[in-house]
């Protein structure tokens, strides 16, 4: 008999630029990849685990090209959709994709509600739940669970699991999605934080009790703790951090013990990313490879003056350049964070003005910076004291 099987996929980020080159074409050639794997495995539910665009009003293009891939899937195929907002996401935006959905085969959640009703699906062995959390802020949790010490992005998930293993039916097995930073996990540059200050992970003890777990936000593909917690991964590359970084979606057969088998299904991207490092006459000389001609590329030349119109030169032989530096800037900015973050250690006072600003765009006034005196003082002499 077969097991239950999920398509796990995460962060689209539909309407994303790398480095102002428009990733629509790019896209779209992964969504095709993904519509294929649903017509060839055929699996009972496509869950998708949050930032579906890249920013809370996406372009047109990218809200066409979404409803171009997921249409089909709802009214040609079989297959059940799952599906919440992330943090990029406008929660309103997503929830109103559900308006005309059938509510027997898809569940979309957009905002933290009070409704944590799963999508219950069965197979030859009985009945399996999915449960949808999508991201949400603590202020809007401690309005809809009524629970003003809710203060930090664990204190969210765990009232929103709390909710949805109340309503998961006895003996069903149990599949949430969620967008979140689980501790432990891998992240890479190109992701949001989550929170300003304070602590934005999550443990993975809080999904005790669900036999699988898919998440979305962080864009490496990997797996957390016993296996069963598992980030699909973006299905692009939207840093050169992530250089060579091969990208895929999870399909994961749920057996009618509710262990998990996880496959990853290759996504093979129209464009890879690379760096090349060298100098400009070097760079220019040597024409792109037909394999490599169409990688994205990170320039980085060491030539120790500046060269003229370097960019543009660059392009004339590789076309695909979006970025370009010099080695040496490289260096200085390296060492220059290094001695701004020593001398900050050496005035904690601007280091707090510095936290606030970013939090409430103003830094201490005198009281709070009376306050933090006294504060800073007792460390002192409690430090002296030892």
């Amino acid at each position: 008999m077969a097991p239950m099987r999920l398509l796990h996929i995460a962060d689209l980020h539909l309407g994303r630029l790398l480095h102002g080159r428009d990733l629509a074409e790019d896209h779209g050639h992964c969504l095709q990849q993904m519509t294929a794997a649903i017509c060839s495995r055929r699996p009972d539910a496509l869950v998708i685990a949050g930032d579906i665009f890249d920013r809370a009003v996406p372009p047109a293009s990218a809200v066409r090209l979404f409803n171009d891939f997921i249409r089909p899937i709802a009214t040609q195929t079989s297959t059940a959709i799952v599906m919440i907002a992330g943090n990029h996401d406008s929660g309103d935006r997503i929830a109103s994709l559900a308006a005309l959905a059938d509510r027997s085969r898809v569940l979309v959640r957009g905002a933290i509600e009070n409704d944590a009703a799963p999508l219950v699906l069965s197979d030859a062995h009985g009945p399996v739940a999915f449960s949808a959390l999508p991201f949400g802020t603590e202020y809007a949790a401690r309005q809809v669970f009524s629970d003003l010490s809710i203060s930090t992005p664990a204190d969210v998930l765990s009232a929103q699991i709390a909710a949805a293993r109340r309503a998961v039916p006895a003996g069903a097995r149990w599949v949430v999605t969620a967008h979140a930073f689980v501790t432990g996990a891998q992240p890479s540059e190109s992701e949001r934080k989550l929170v300003v200050g304070g602590i934005e992970t999550v443990p993975v003890t809080i999904f005790d009790g669900a036999h699988y777990v898919a998440l979305g936000h962080l864009h490496r593909p990997q797996t957390i703790g016993a296996g069963h917690v598992r980030y699909a991964g973006s299905p692009l590359s939207f840093g050169f951090d992530e250089a060579g970084a091969e990208k895929s979606m999870s399909l994961v057969d749920l057996s009618a013990e509710g262990t998990v088998k996880v496959e990853a299904l290759p996504l093979l991207p129209l464009h890879h990313l690379r760096t090349l490092t060298g100098k400009l006459a070097d760079l220019i000389a040597a024409p792109a490879k037909p394999e490599s001609a169409a990688d994205y590329l990170n320039i980085i030349l060491t030539d120790s003056e500046r060269q003229i119109d370097a960019m543009n030169r660059i392009r004339d032989i590789h076309p695909n350049a979006l970025m370009m530096t010099y080695q040496k800037d490289l260096v200085r900015l390296e060492t220059k964070s290094i001695q701004s973050a020593r001398s900050a250690l050496s005035r904690p006072e601007e280091m707090i003005d510095q936290f606030l600003e970013s939090v409430r765009d103003s830094p201490m006034d005198a009281e709070e910076r009376t306050i933090a005196a006294v504060a800073l003082e007792r460390l002192r002499q409690k430090d002296a004291a030892l």
